[in-house]
């Protein structure tokens, strides 16, 4: 018997909205109807739990079925089905939500809650956005329940008659629509159902019906049991390094990983993995992907995971996210950002136990995840402060030292932003017994600048930047020979914005070297990051200090004019030579000047 009637909506421009501007990507009509057909399965698995219906021993599926000759796709299940009134209370009306009613109605007798995904009702409408017509054949699992037909090309009517099934489930066929034949591809099909269905709970197997297949050669395309959901003590390295390779495609091993599995007070699993950094400059972006009761829902979402967590590699599973109609984006809730508090927490506390009990295996990963933890900080102050004391600067030596274990000197702590660059520098630290620490990533810049403000008191200052008092010998020259040997060196370079001080080193093998104003260098440096954007930050301060115990300086003053302009000069090209990289002009002049002081051989 055949009957007609109206879907039931609050507006008649609803419905359009629902079929073309509900989801963001089209494709997620593939996860949408999968996932009502897991929800239709896990009710009838619950129902036979507490006795409310009689389990028949079939294997649960869902079976997605390509039919390019009649154009259709069809998502079948064995689940629950629906009944005659059924079809015209969860279809027919569309602001009602099935799984809603469904867990209302059993929330005292049925974990159901825990695997039911659909939490609305529209999700079955989204396969309006492929098709020009739906069609569902649906059988109930109760006794006596008689198979129902029902169809509709997208408008606001629809016609429900008998059905055909045989056995219990729904199969929803959707005709589609010329636009979206690439639909009808089994490729296509199976790299969607790839995406969002990889993980789902029940088993998916996608077929066409101009390829006859044995069931024997029948190949699930999930894993309806993924990693994150086994207790962490049941995983095994193995596991969790094919898992990382499967689910991102990356060869290169990650360093360790964090499994994360909460029940209160929410509940959250999970997996995130440290990747190996491969550029030594660059922070290199990661992957986190979002799940809902395995149905995945977006990568990086920021709302979830802290913007510095996204330099890692995950997946984290959380059914109690508070997800808008379309399974998509997040409404606004105080519970997400309990759950990403959480999260940080966690990643701290695990940074905190393997550097507590495996200090060297800690050390050994460092240089990798220094930047993402440096980034961190900078992001979430509190984030720091549950990780400052484990965080560790890598010295000259090669050594890792902590916070409380740096080399001061006064207040200061001199650190190298580039050990090619500052070798020269670093020798003289070394031959004098000094240290430093080496900060050369690029988000170093920023980094130092936090840590004075967090650790007041203490100074930052690069390597090249200045001469502390344990470079400097006791055994100081009077100042009139000091005057002296600076005037030579102005008249002799000419430069006049060239600051010339002149200091006794304890290294005397260094005729001079160059210091460079700290603030102005990392100003100059914050500027070219971001490419000059608010404008060029203008040249560097540059001071040459003369080294009254180099035996070379000693000289000077006992040469003839020429030769002390061209010594002078040549000084001051070698000592450029070990700060930076000359620019032309400067390197031209370095082999002109050189040549002439060859000249005084002989």
């Amino acid at each position: 018997m055949k009957r007609e009637g109206q879907i039931k909506v609050d507006s008649e421009n609803l419905f359009p909205i629902i079929k073309k501007w509900l989801y963001s990507d089209k494709d997620i009509f593939v996860r949408e109807l999968v996932a009502n057909g897991c929800d239709a399965v896990k009710k009838y698995q619950s129902l036979c739990m507490i006795g409310e219906a009689e389990d028949d021993g079939v294997k649960p599926r869902i079976d997605v079925i390509v039919d390019k000759e009649k154009k259709t796709l069809t998502f079948s299940d064995n689940g629950i089905g629906m009944t005659d009134e059924e079809v015209e209370k969860y279809i027919a009306q569309i602001a009602f939500s099935g799984a809603q009613e469904f867990l209302e109605k059993y929330k005292d007798k049925t974990d159901a809650d825990a695997g039911i995904i659909g939490h609305f009702g529209l999700g079955f409408y989204s396969a309006y956005m492929v098709a020009d017509t739906v069609e569902i054949e649906t059988l109930s699992y109760k006794k006596d329940a008689q198979p129902v037909h029902w169809e509709s090309d997208g408008s606001h009517t629809y016609e429900i008659s008998d059905g055909t099934r045989t056995q219990k489930g729904t199969s929803v066929i959707l005709h589609i629509s010329k636009d979206e034949k690439d639909f009808l591809e089994e490729s296509k099909i199976r790299t969607v159902l790839k995406k969002y269905c990889k993980f789902m709970p029940y088993e998916i197997y996608l077929s066409t019906t101009d390829t006859k297949k044995d069931d024997k050669e029948e190949k699930c395309i999930n894993d309806t049991a993924p990693l994150w959901l086994k207790a962490p003590k049941d995983c095994t390295t193995e596991e969790y390094e094919d898992f990382y390779r499967e689910t991102f495609a990356d060869m290169n091993l990650p360093l360790f990983w964090i499994h994360l599995n909460v029940d209160y007070p929410f509940r959250l699993k999970g997996i995130l993995y440290f990747p190996k950094q491969t550029d030594k400059l660059q922070v290199m972006p990661g992957e986190i992907k979002l799940f809902s009761n395995q149905v995945y829902i977006a990568d990086n979402i920021k709302e979830v995971v802290p913007e510095f967590l996204m330099l890692l590699k995950g997946v984290i599973d959380c059914p109690d996210l508070p997800l808008n109609v379309s399974r998509s984006f997040l409404q606004n809730d105080g519970e997400v950002e309990k759950i990403s508090k959480h999260i940080t927490k966690k990643v701290a506390d695990k940074l905190t136990s393997i550097f507590k009990n495996e200090r060297k295996t800690f050390e050994s990963y460092w240089d990798d995840i220094s930047p993402f933890i440096k980034f961190g900080c900078i992001k979430d102050e509190k984030f720091y402060d549950r990780v400052k004391d484990i965080m560790l600067y890598k010295s000259i030596y090669g050594d890792y030292k902590t916070f409380a274990e740096l080399p001061k000197q006064g207040d200061k702590v001199y650190y190298v932003s580039s050990t090619d660059e500052q070798a020269q520098y670093i020798k003289m630290f070394k031959d004098n017994g000094l240290d430093a620490v080496i900060l050369e990533h690029n988000i170093d810049t920023h980094f130092v600048s936090f840590l004075e403000y967090k650790e007041s008191g203490t100074k930052f200052i690069r390597i090249d930047s200045e001469i502390g008092d344990a470079l400097k010998s006791e055994n100081g020259d009077v100042q009139e020979n000091n005057d002296e040997i600076i005037n030579i060196f102005k008249n002799a370079i000419g430069i006049e914005k060239l600051t010339i001080n002149a200091q006794s080193l304890k290294t005397s093998d260094t005729p001079a070297i160059i210091t460079i104003n700290e603030y102005e260098r990392r100003m100059s440096d914050i500027s070219k990051i971001y490419g000059n954007m608010f404008g060029s930050a203008g040249p560097v301060s540059e001071t040459l200090i003369i080294n009254t115990q180099n035996d070379i300086i000693k000289k000077i003053p006992y040469l003839d004019d020429e030769k002390q302009k061209l010594l002078c000069k040549h000084i001051y090209d070698l000592a450029l030579i070990s700060q930076r990289k000359l620019t032309a002009e400067e390197l031209d002049n370095f082999i002109s000047t050189s040549v002439q002081v060859l000249g005084f051989i002989g």
